[in-house]
C-alpha cells in the first residue's frame, strides 16, 4: 500500500510523506506505527459502539444524554486515557407543545410529528415526539401565508422587489440554501408573524428515490428538527466569549436577540396541504419550484393558517468528554479529534456515525501505546455536548482553555455525522490539505475495490494530474469553529458520503435506517476512522510537523479571484494588488523554506533543539492570521483567513474582512481590509526567515 501511496503523492506533488518528515533513525518506526494504526481499525467494534450509543434518544440535557456521556467517559477510562468530563450550564430551549392548522379555505389539522410506519422498529417505540425548532418564539398566530422559497436573504429581497409584503403574514419556506435560523431571522425582519419550514421532496423525498422505510429518502412526514439561533457568536447565548461554567456571569436573556416569532418544521405532506391551495402570483423563476405535483405560487388570498408554538428556555447542565493520550516527548502539544455526542433523537447518522469513529480511533491509539508505541505528541479525543443547539459544548471548552490551545494545539479533526457513505471527502484549512490527500492515498476505497480512496476521489472529481482533489474550505456549521476561526488551530472535517438517502434531524435517524441506507458492514466508518487516525498519527509522531506552508498562498490567491468576481457582480471596484503581492512573496519564501526544512530533516541535519524550535514556529503559524481584537462587527471571530458566513451559517467566508466590505459595497473599508489581510501575510513571510535560518540546506 505504501508503494501505491508514494506513487500517487509523487504525481500530485503532495510532499507530506513520512520520508520528508522523519529523521532517518525514526522513519521505519514511524512507518510501522502508521501501518499499525490503519490495521487496528475494526468495523465490528464500530458497530458495537453504534449499538451502545444509539440505543435511545439523547437530546442535550436529557437522561439519554447523561447515559451517553457516561458511556463515553467509561470507554475512555477503560482505555487508560486521562479523562475530563467538562460540565457546563447552557441556556437551552425545550419543546412544550405545537399545533398547526389550516383554517381556510378548509379546516384541517396538519401533522407536527412523524408517523410510526410499518417496517420501522424504532419510530413510535418510545412515543412520537413533536418536530420542533429550538429557540422558536412562543406564540399563537393566525394569518395568511406567503411562500418564500428557501428563505434566503436574496429570496426576501426578491419578494420585496415584487411588492409582496410579509408584514402580518406567516411565511412558509423549504429547507436548504442556508441555515434554518436565517430563514427565521429574515422572516422576522420582514415583518412575518410566524414561519413554517418544510422538507421538499425535490431535496430529500421521492424525487430523489424510494422513501423510508422502502428506501432511505424522506417520507411525507419526515421532519427536520434543529436550532434557529443566529447570534454574532456560537456557543451558549448568555456567555459570549467566556466559558458557561456553573458560576459564570451571564447576560440577561431579555437582552439577547433570540427569535421572537413562532417557528415550526413539518414534512412535505403537511406542506402540500398549504402550498397546493395558494392561487396567487406564480413563483419568480424555476429555482422556486419544488417537486410537489403542482405549480408553486407565492400567495393565496383565501389561505389562512393557525400556528401555535410553546417552548421554554432555561439553564441546562450537560457535558463534554475529553480523553487524552499523553505524548512521550512533547505532551504539551496536542492533536485533537472530535465529534459531538448529542442528537435531536436517536442520532445514528448525526452525530453518532462520527462519534464512533472518534471512540474507535481512541481505542486504536491507546492499545498501541499499551504495546509500547506511544506518539511523541499528545492526542485528545473529544465528544462535545449541545452542538445541535448552536455549537455550544466545544465553544465553551475552547473559551475555557484558550491559553493552553494557543500554546500547544497542533490541529483539530472534526467528525460530525461523518460516516454517511463510501466516497471520501474533506474540508480543511490550507496547511492540512496535502496531509489529508496523502492519507487518502494509503487507505483502500470501499467504493472502488482495488483502488485507494485518493484514486477514487480524484477520478470521481476529474482532478487534473498534479492537483489536490477538491478539498473544501472550512467555515461554519460544526465544532471546528472555536478551534479554527477563533484560536487559529489548523482544522479539517473528514467524511464519507454518497449513500442513497437522508434522515437528517428526523425521528428516523436510527440504526435501522442507517444500516439499510449506509450499510451493515461499517465500511464507511472504518474508512473515515483510518483517514483521520492516519492524519493524527503523522502530526503526532513525525519528526517535523506535517503542515504545508505554500498552500496558504495558493488558496489565498484562489479566494482573491472569487472576491474580485463577487465585487464585479455587485458593481464594485476592488483593488487586491497588495494582497496578491503579499501572497506571491509568501509563496516563494514558503516554498524555499519548506523544501529546505524537509530536506534537512530527511537528511538528519535538522534535529535536537533546532528541530524543536522549528516545530514551535510551525505550531504557531496559523495563529498569525488572528486579529486579537476580532473581526469588524464580529469580535468573537478572530481569523482574517476564515469565518462562518453571517448570512447563511453553514458556509464559509474566506478572507472575511474583505468579503464583509465587498458585501457592503464599501470601497474605503475594502482598502483597509485588504491592507489588514496583506499585513498578516507579510508577518507570516517574516516568520519564515526564522525557520529558514535553521535549515542549513537552504538554497
Amino acid at each position: 500500500m505504501y508503494l501505491i501511496a508514494a506513487a500517487l503523492t509523487a504525481v500530485l506533488s503532495l510532499g507530506a510523506e513520512p520520508d520528508a518528515l522523519c529523521l532517518p533513525d525514526h522513519l521505519e518506526a514511524h512507518r510501522a506505527y502508521e501501518q499499525s494504526v490503519l490495521d487496528g481499525v475494526s468495523p465490528d467494534r464500530l458497530r458495537e459502539l453504534h449499538d451502545e450509543l444509539a440505543a435511545e434518544p439523547h437530546r442535550a440535557g436529557t437522561p439519554g444524554d447523561a447515559r451517553v456521556i457516561g458511556l463515553i467517559a467509561d470507554h475512555f477510562e477503560q482505555l487508560g486515557l486521562d479523562v475530563e468530563v467538562h460540565e457546563f450550564d447552557a441556556y437551552l430551549a425545550e419543546p412544550v407543545s405545537a399545533h398547526l392548522e389550516l383554517i381556510a379555505p378548509v379546516r384541517r389539522s396538519l401533522a407536527v410529528k412523524e408517523a410510526a410506519v410499518e417496517g420501522d422498529p424504532y419510530a413510535g417505540r418510545d412515543g412520537l415526539s413533536i418536530g420542533w425548532n429550538a429557540y422558536s418564539g412562543t406564540g399563537d398566530v393566525t394569518a395568511p401565508v406567503v411562500y418564500v422559497n428557501r428563505g434566503t436573504l436574496a429570496d426576501f429581497e426578491t419578494l420585496r422587489d415584487l411588492g409582496v409584503s410579509l408584514r402580518g403574514k406567516i411565511a412558509i419556506a423549504r429547507y436548504g440554501g442556508n441555515f434554518r435560523g436565517y430563514k427565521a431571522k429574515f422572516a422576522q425582519e420582514a415583518g412575518a408573524v410566524g414561519l413554517i419550514i418544510y422538507t421538499d421532496p425535490a431535496d430529500s423525498g421521492y424525487a430523489r428515490g424510494p422513501m423510508w422505510p422502502e428506501g432511505g429518502w424522506a417520507n411525507e412526514t419526515s421532519i427536520q428538527r434543529g436550532s434557529i439561533m443566529t447570534l454574532e457568536y456560537p456557543g451558549d447565548p448568555l456567555t459570549p466569549g467566556w466559558e458557561a461554567s456553573p458560576d459564570a456571569e451571564r447576560l440577561d436573556p431579555r437582552e439577547v436577540e433570540l427569535p421572537r416569532i413562532p417557528v415550526q418544521p413539518i414534512g412535505w405532506g403537511a406542506a402540500q396541504e398549504i402550498l397546493s391551495r395558494l392561487d396567487g402570483a406564480g413563483v419568480p423563476d424555476e429555482s422556486w419550484q419544488g417537486a410537489l405535483p403542482f405549480p408553486y405560487r407565492v400567495t393565496g388570498a383565501d389561505v389562512r393558517v393557525r400556528l401555535s408554538v410553546t417552548q421554554s428556555r432555561k439553564l441546562v447542565r450537560t457535558a463534554n468528554v475529553i480523553g487524552t493520550l499523553r505524548g512521550a516527548v512533547e505532551p504539551g502539544q496536542t492533536v485533537y479529534i472530535g465529534a459531538h455526542h448529542d442528537a435531536w433523537e436517536y442520532g445514528a447518522h448525526d452525530p453518532l456515525s462520527g462519534t464512533i469513529c472518534v471512540l474507535e480511533a481512541a481505542r486504536v491509539f491507546s492499545e498501541l501505546a499499551d504495546a509500547g508505541h506511544r506518539p511523541a505528541r499528545s492526542i485528545a479525543f473529544a465528544a462535545w455536548g449541545a452542538e445541535e443547539y448552536g455549537i455550544i459544548g466545544s465553544t465553551e471548552w475552547v473559551e475555557g482553555n484558550e491559553d493552553a490551545l494557543m500554546r500547544g494545539a497542533v490541529a483539530y479533526f472534526n467528525l460530525d455525522a461523518s460516516a454517511g457513505g463510501v466516497r471520501l471527502g474533506a474540508s480543511s484549512s490550507p496547511s492540512l490539505k496535502p496531509l489529508v490527500a496523502s492519507a487518502a492515498g494509503m487507505i483502500d476505497s470501499p467504493a472502488t475495490p482495488g483502488r485507494s480512496a485518493l484514486e477514487e476521489w480524484t477520478r470521481r472529481s476529474r482532478t487534473e494530474a498534479g492537483e489536490l482533489p477538491p478539498i473544501g474550505d472550512l467555515g461554519g456549521g460544526s465544532d471546528h469553529i472555536g478551534f479554527y476561526t477563533r484560536m487559529g488551530v489548523p482544522s479539517a472535517g473528514i467524511g464519507g458520503g454518497g449513500s442513497p438517502g437522508t434522515s437528517y434531524h428526523s425521528l428516523y435517524d436510527h440504526l435501522a435506517w442507517y444500516r439499510k441506507t449506509v450499510g451493515e458492514d461499517y465500511a464507511s466508518a472504518a474508512m473515515v476512522t483510518q483517514a483521520t487516525a492516519l492524519c493524527a498519527a503523522r502530526l503526532a509522531d513525525a519528526s517535523l510537523l506535517a503542515f504545508d506552508l505554500p498552500q496558504y498562498a495558493t488558496d489565498t490567491l484562489r479566494h482573491a479571484d472569487a472576491l474580485e468576481a463577487r465585487a464585479r457582480d455587485l458593481g464594485m471596484t476592488l483593488d487586491l494588488g497588495p494582497l496578491r503581492d503579499a501572497a506571491e512573496a509568501f509563496s516563494a519564501a514558503a516554498t524555499r523554506t519548506q523544501r529546505a526544512l524537509r530536506r534537512d530533516v530527511a537528511g538528519g541535519r535538522l534535529d535536537g533543539a533546532a528541530l524543536t524550535s522549528v516545530n514551535a514556529l510551525l505550531l504557531s503559524f496559523e495563529r498569525l492570521w488572528l486579529a486579537p481584537e476580532g473581526l469588524s462587527g464580529r469580535p468573537w471571530f478572530r481569523s482574517l483567513y476564515a469565518s462562518s458566513d453571517p448570512t447563511s451559517g453553514y458556509a464559509a467566508w474566506m478572507l472575511p474582512e474583505i468579503r464583509r466590505a465587498v458585501e457592503a459595497r464599501d470601497s474605503g473599508a475594502a482598502r483597509l481590509a485588504v491592507e489588514r489581510t496583506a499585513t498578516a501575510l507579510r508577518v507570516m513571510t517574516d516568520a519564515l526567515k526564522s525557520m529558514r535560518a535553521m535549515a542549513p540546506a537552504d538554497e
